[in-house]
């Protein structure tokens, strides 16, 4: 969509918010430059580190009535020095992140459809992934019913022409559906999920052309609780993989396909220690595959939930790597100390593997993860952070590394805006 249209869409619904509607237009630009030497990976001998600036920036439209409420996202996202200074429109450096509609049928059933983010419990499964600068959205339709107990049903599907029932495109699915139950007490959440995910495999091709093409379905079973105890806030997941998977890995050739059995458990507990400390602990396991003897695919996927809140800031872990691989459990401490407006937070991970790694035990290695951040009045924000990955000789062998002993660490600096630039008052 052109930016002129953006602007006149804006325009139109200003103008409509004397009609009894609300009208956001707001923005955020977010530049982070990184230090980087064994991020997702550990380091090789005598590699350089990086240093790196990447630029996030957006202008949101948010429209509500009676009716209907529309969002707009318009993106760009950019690394410094990625384009010319003398860039022009046809460099394509803008697209729309969101921009979806909703229909309220009643007070209790509505209709949301378009590209828009799917966040759902602790981001686990579905989530934003906001830390990545272009961060994730799905074209689907999601119906949604509010009462005690609140459900979603998402849908998605996915086809490139009308010629055919073949997709090839970039997405990780050709279609997935969810259905998604939550009901909260005074002290207590608790959700249900269930995911199908059918990715297109083993195409097959007659004069040049596709002409029929499989579909892989994995399904994901669990649920997510969180409560208070005595002060202490607990939340737990547990999750079950099954169906059929795809090897991409180790475990054989890109058009294997095998019977998948995967599991997710996870436990968290935070403990205030007055009002400006608090400590926690947790464990999370992701079931994982031997590497070798394995019969059937044992190894978890998160799918499409914000993989970087999880097991460390480092991304060793099921950020766009370590698929279909051993697995992880991650035992970690963590704390935060916020004396005023700025917020002071720590954390170690102690990694190993599920699956059994050949010639190696299965100790991964240690991380510690330390940032802090900084609040202007609510619309600037300042963060940076440093962590460092103890890596074992087990996990350079699974990450197909040579050991190094130059060290394996990361640092960062993030500078937020987010104003608020036109916000119409309803009575």
């Amino acid at each position: 969509m052109k930016i002129r249209n953006i602007l006149l869409l804006a325009v139109l619904l200003l103008a409509s918010s004397t009609l009894d509607a609300q009208v956001k237009f707001s923005a955020e630009v977010r530049p982070r430059t990184e230090y980087n030497h064994g991020v997702k990976t550990p380091a090789f001998e005598n590699q350089d580190a990086s240093i790196i600036t990447s630029q996030r920036t957006r202008l949101n439209l948010d429209f509500k009535n009676e009716s209907f409420a529309v969002g707009v996202v318009l993106q760009d996202v950019r690394k410094w020095g990625e384009e010319k200074q003398l860039t022009t429109n046809g460099n394509n450096v803008v697209y729309l992140h969101q921009a979806w509609a909703e229909w309220f049928m009643n007070d209790k059933l509505s209709l949301k459809a378009g590209r828009q983010q799917l966040v759902y419990d602790d981001h686990r499964i579905l989530g934003s992934v906001g830390w990545a600068q272009q961060a994730r959205s799905h074209d689907v339709a999601l119906l949604k019913y509010t009462s005690k107990i609140n459900v979603h049903f998402g849908f998605a599907y996915h086809n490139q022409n009308l010629n055919n029932n073949i997709y090839t495109g970039p997405d990780a699915y050709k279609r997935m559906q969810f259905i998604w139950l939550n009901h909260k007490g005074k002290s207590y959440s608790a959700s249900v999920l269930l995911l199908n995910n059918g990715k297109p495999q083993n195409l097959e091709f007659a004069n040049g052309s596709i002409t029929k093409q499989d579909i892989i379905c994995s399904r994901t079973l669990g649920t997510h609780i969180k409560t208070t105890l005595g002060g202490v806030k607990l939340a737990g997941n547990f999750y079950y993989q099954f169906g059929e998977e795809v090897l991409k890995n180790n475990f054989g050739t890109p058009d294997d396909k095998v019977d998948l059995s995967a599991y997710n458990f996870s436990v968290d507990a935070t403990m205030p220690l007055g009002d400006k400390v608090n400590i926690g602990a947790g464990y999370e396991l992701l079931s994982g595959t031997d590497q070798t003897g394995a019969d059937k695919l044992n190894s978890f996927t998160p799918l499409y939930g914000t993989n970087h809140k999880f097991n460390g800031f480092m991304d060793y872990f099921y950020v766009g790597n370590h698929g279909n691989n051993v697995g992880l459990n991650d035992l970690y401490v963590n704390g935060n100390f916020k004396p005023g407006k700025v917020k002071f937070n720590g954390a170690i991970h102690f990694f190993s593997a599920d699956g059994k790694i050949d010639n190696f035990d299965q100790g991964l290695g240690t991380e510690i993860d330390l940032w802090c951040g900084y609040s202007h009045n609510g619309q600037v924000q300042l963060d940076f952070g440093y962590s460092h990955m103890f890596a074992t000789d087990a996990l350079y062998a699974i990450k197909g590394v040579v050991e190094n002993n130059t060290g394996n660490n990361w640092a960062w600096v993030q500078l937020t805006f987010k104003p608020t630039l036109f916000e119409s008052k309803k009575d």
